[in-house]
């Protein structure tokens, strides 16, 4: 939802939205072409994420039984809103920073309502309701994941008047995006960037190139990502439960400490960094 701006230029139908930019989904909307292609991103990736995927993540995925087609969000927040506390909001794409973390805050999750066309299947560069879908919602039913993004919201609002978003959207990136954790089961991805992508799942544990370091607020806050390409550098969280605690305390002066010193380049490694090597590999040189 990062640098939204609400003009032609975006896919969706923002005449339609509310104030809080919010829309009616239509489930009934969608055509048989588009349960189709969902049907086809949905056994793709889903067939290929046991090995790679946290443990949240698949029991998440096992609960909203979203296989046979475009999903009605109404029916899956029946059983999300039970699990966690989270309800899911449909939007027309990118929403404004502001409101989006108003909702997040609220514990509402933006799923955008209009899917990628064919040609697209395994690139776009807008997020679409499968990536914001099977990629996010199966972690928000773990409660600990949850409050880690509720937190963030409230984290996010107070921020602001600081100038802190790029920090902000740093932290986003590479944590809800595009984290990785290494628990009792080893290496695992529970970034939604990730896990809706058929090629970066792979590639983000077992790949030699890419830097994998453990996950520190302020290192994290001042490396810079890139949007085109597979990311250079992933950061590595011990638990859901530490990520959770990181956004307990007031972190103003810790970004304006951030804001004070030079951003860092993706790829490269830093001093204080603890290297994470890829599942069953060495650390890149």
């Amino acid at each position: 939802m990062y640098g939204a701006h609400t003009d032609s230029s975006l896919r969706g139908n923002y005449s339609d939205a509310r104030a809080d930019f919010t829309v009616e989904q239509q489930p009934g909307a969608y055509s048989d072409a588009e349960h189709a292609l969902w049907r086809r991103l949905y056994a793709r990736q889903s067939s290929m994420l046991q090995p790679y995927a946290c443990r949240a993540f698949r029991d998440g995925l096992a609960r909203m039984t979203a296989a046979d087609g475009v999903p009605d969000l109404a029916a899956v927040n029946a059983r999300l809103e039970v699990a966690s506390g989270w309800t899911l909001v449909a939007v027309p794409g990118f929403i404004p920073d502001e409101q989006f973390f108003r909702h997040l805050a609220a514990r509402r999750f933006p799923v955008t309502v209009w899917l990628r066309k064919p040609e697209e299947f395994d690139y776009l560069v807008e997020p679409d309701i499968f990536h914001d879908f099977f990629g996010h919602v199966p972690m928000l039913f773990d409660r600990r994941f949850g409050d880690y993004v509720q937190r963030y919201g409230e984290q996010a609002l107070r921020l602001l008047p600081q100038g802190a978003l790029p920090l902000l959207a740093r932290l986003y990136w590479y944590t809800v995006e595009f984290g990785l954790i290494d628990d009792d089961e080893g290496l695992r991805v529970f970034g939604a960037g990730i896990l809706s992508s058929g090629g970066e799942t792979p590639y983000a544990i077992e790949s030699e190139i890419p830097r994998r370091v453990r996950f520190e607020l302020a290192r994290c806050l001042r490396t810079e990502y890139r949007i085109d390409n597979f990311q250079k550098t992933y950061f590595v969280v011990r638990s859901l439960d530490a990520l959770a605690d990181v956004m307990t305390r007031d972190l103003s002066a810790l970004v304006a400490d951030v804001q004070a010193k030079p951003t860092l380049t993706a790829g490269h490694e830093y001093p204080g960094d603890t290297p994470v090597p890829p599942r069953g590999g060495r650390l890149a040189a």
